[in-house]
C-alpha cells in the first residue's frame, strides 16, 4: 500500500492519502482518544505519541500534532498506523460519523448550503479539511472549520476574505461569517 502525503497550511497538520475511499459519506472530526470511541482508525492514530487531532476525508486522513514533536519523527509511525488499519479489515467507523447537525432549510440557507458545498468544500478539501455549515441567523453565517483548518494560521483570512466574500456576493441576505466550534 503507498500512502501520500501532503502538507496542509496549517503547520501542525499533515494529510495522508491512502489511495482508497477512507469515509464513504460525510467527514468526521476527533480531537480526543475518547471522541474517537467509533473510529477504530482515529484510535489508532491517537496511540502514536503526539497525535492531537484526526481528521477523517472522502478519501484522506489528516493528522494534527502537538507543538513539541517533529513531522520526521511522527510521520512514519502514522503512516505505518493507516497502513495496518486499512490491511486489519477492520471499518473506519462503527455506526454513524460524527458530521454535521442539519437545521431547518429556508431558501437562503438552501444557496449558502449549495454555494459551501459547489465552491467551498472542494477547496478545503485539498488543504486536509473541511468546513460545516452550522446555522443562519440575524445576517450571520455560522461556520466550523475542521481538520487541518481548525486552528490554521490562514483560516481566519479564508473565512473573512474569502467565504464571507462570496456569500455576501451571491446571498445578499448574508452580512457575515463567523466560526463556531
Amino acid at each position: 500500500m503507498f500512502i501520500q502525503t501532503e502538507p496542509t497550511p496549517n503547520p501542525s497538520s499533515l494529510k495522508f492519502i491512502p489511495g482508497r475511499p477512507v469515509m464513504e459519506a460525510g467527514t468526521a472530526d476527533f480531537t480526543s482518544r475518547d471522541e474517537a470511541a467509533n473510529s477504530p482508525l482515529a484510535q489508532r492514530l491517537f496511540d502514536v505519541d503526539g497525535v492531537t487531532g484526526v481528521f477523517l476525508g472522502s478519501d484522506f486522513v489528516t493528522a494534527t500534532k502537538d507543538d513539541g514533536r517533529e513531522w520526521q519523527t511522527l510521520k512514519p509511525m502514522i503512516l505505518g498506523a493507516i497502513m495496518q488499519h486499512f490491511t486489519s479489515g477492520q471499518p473506519v467507523i462503527v455506526g454513524g460519523g460524527n458530521d454535521e447537525v442539519e437545521g431547518e432549510d429556508t431558501e437562503v440557507i438552501a444557496q449558502i448550503r449549495e454555494l459551501i458545498e459547489a465552491r467551498v468544500r472542494p477547496v478545503v478539501a485539498r488543504d486536509g479539511g473541511d468546513i460545516i455549515f452550522r446555522g443562519f441567523k440575524g445576517g450571520v453565517v455560522y461556520l466550523n472549520m475542521r481538520g487541518a483548518c481548525a486552528g490554521c494560521p490562514s483560516s481566519t483570512a479564508t473565512l473573512k476574505n474569502g467565504i464571507e466574500n462570496m456569500l455576501r456576493h451571491f446571498v445578499p441576505e448574508v452580512q457575515s461569517v463567523e466560526a463556531v466550534n
